[in-house]
Order: C-alpha cells, then structure tokens, then sequence
C-alpha cells in the first residue's frame, strides 16, 4: 500500500486566545476549492484567532476535493472539533450567477445557471443560493453534491452555510466601502489564473464578474475594457487588489502602468485580528475574510 504523505499547512496563525473548548461560540469559516483549502475561526468577541492554508500537491488536483478533505479533517485538533455555532462554507466552484431579489425563483436557480454558462449543470452539481438580503439579490452557484454531503456528515445538525467565493468578496467589499470616501472604487481579486472585477459606485455595487487569463496582456486587455463599459477613466480610479498578488508580480508591474492609482486592500474594518496576525499581509485573504462578515 503506498504510503499517504500528509497535507502540511503553508500557513499558520494561532492566537494566544484560541480555546478549542470554545467552539460552541465560534465560528469556522471555511474556503475550499479545486486546489486549495482555507480556514479561520472567529470567537465569541468576533476577533479572528486561527488560520490555516493548505496548497494541495499538482498530483492530487486530479482528484475532486472530496477525495483529498478527509485527509485533511482526519484528527485535525480544531476541523474536528465542535459543536460549533456556525460553519460557514465557501466555495470556488466554476459558475455563478447574481439575480435580483425581486426576480428570483428558487424552481429556475438551475436555468440561471445554464443560461449562465451555456449549458446544464452535469448530473453531480446542483444550483445552490445565498441570498444577500443587504443588497437586494441572490447569488447563484454550482455545488457539487459530494462536496454538501461531506460537510454535511462531517457537522451534522450544526448550522451550516455555503455561498459562493464571489459572494464572500462582495460582502467583504460592501463592509470595505462604508468606510470610503472615495465615491466610486474598484476591487480586483487574484486567485492563480483567474480575476474577480467588484466595482462599487455611490456605496452600490455596479458590476461584478471573474475572468480567466492567460498572460498579463490578457489581464490588462480585459481591466481596460471592464473600465471603459462602466465609464471610469484609468487615470483617476481607485483600484484596491486583494487576493494572490504582490508588488512584486509581473500581474502588478503591468497595470501599475495605466492605473495611476493602483494600490494594496486591507483588513475589512468589521474584522478584528488579534495581534499574532500582524505579519500576514492584509491583502491575501479577502474572500476568507468576507465569510466573518456574513450577515453584518
């Protein structure tokens, strides 16, 4: 039998306050993709105390994430614990869609997805949705089955909730433009080859979508043209990155070009951080960051 090599975290942030006897007023947020999976707990005083990042190996990314999650969870001293007050789970899954509030039924959350994508969800997925009561829509999303059924073994009759990575930016960056006072801003997140556009104006959001890209000529192609449809001149709009970027990237280097004010996001104001997260850098985990802020 070949041996089993364990999954090591890349990172890992524990404050001198986190108690895994504390679960039952915490809440785990959890984001999990193709090729990555992510946590945090948030304590009863709403603070983050613990993180963790795991990068699964290119070997195992053939493998669906249900296959690779129980060796993650197996004995895992904080995913095993419990009971907690809330799971919160996000998920980077391929599509999605956002659809007003007003319009939306739940009967058709499978046809918004295919008229989405150009075709019906295959036999394993289904259209999930998480409705964001603040901003008057729905986001509609594919989960695969196998994936709700894992945690929904793994935490059973505890309350659990899955929205959609996207739906994770945008309530972090709903909480971020409160306290803007620039009237219009955009945000983009990097996660590998792909890029989430948020453009917020007058404390509405505008526009929303992800993009796939290739090389940073692509990248810029695609920024420019999001600038233009939306009417916001490259010399004057406040673009905030987040996400697996650093000044250092050939991704930044290009759009520091046209983009005069360019510059690095931080930590959500309704996040409070103890002090051991002081060297992470405020940027990275936006989407992670925005599961805390559900329902603020």
């Amino acid at each position: 039998m070949p041996t089993v090599v364990p999954l090591i975290p890349t990172v890992t942030i524990r404050s001198h306050a986190f108690d895994t006897l504390s679960t039952a007023t915490s809440v785990l947020c959890i984001e999990v993709g193709r090729d990555r999976l992510r946590f945090m707990v948030q304590d009863a005083n709403r603070r983050g105390c613990y993180l963790e990042d795991y990068t699964f190996p290119s070997l195992l990314t053939e493998h669906t994430a249900t296959d690779i999650l129980p060796d993650v969870f197996r004995d895992h001293p904080v995913l095993s614990a419990g009971p907690w007050q809330e799971i919160r789970v996000g998920v980077n899954s391929p599509s999605f869609t956002l659809v007003p509030q007003a319009l939306f039924r739940k009967e058709y959350a499978s046809s918004y997805l295919a008229l989405m994508r150009g075709s019906m969800l295959p036999a394993h997925e289904f259209a999930h949705a998480y409705v964001h009561e603040a901003e008057g829509f729905q986001s509609v999303f594919n989960l695969e089955h196998a994936l709700f059924d894992y945690f929904s073994g793994v935490y059973p009759l505890q309350p659990l909730t899955f929205i959609h990575q996207t739906g994770a930016l945008l309530q972090a960056t709903a909480d971020l433009d409160r306290k803007l006072l620039a009237s219009s801003t955009v945000w983009l997140y990097f996660d590998d080859e792909f890029v989430t556009v948020i453009h917020r104006q007058a404390h509405q959001l505008r526009y929303c979508n992800r993009f796939g890209y290739k090389n940073v000529q692509d990248l810029a192609y695609y920024i420019l043209y999001i600038l233009d449809e939306q009417q916001l001149p490259p010399d004057s709009v406040n673009v905030v990155l987040y996400g697996e970027i650093t000044p250092f990237a050939e991704s930044y280097t290009s759009l520091s070009r046209f983009l005069p004010n360019l510059s690095f996001g931080y930590t959500p104001p309704g996040l409070h951080l103890d002090s051991e997260f002081d060297d992470l850098p405020d940027h990275r985990y936006l989407s992670l960051f925005g599961l805390t802020l559900l329902g603020e």
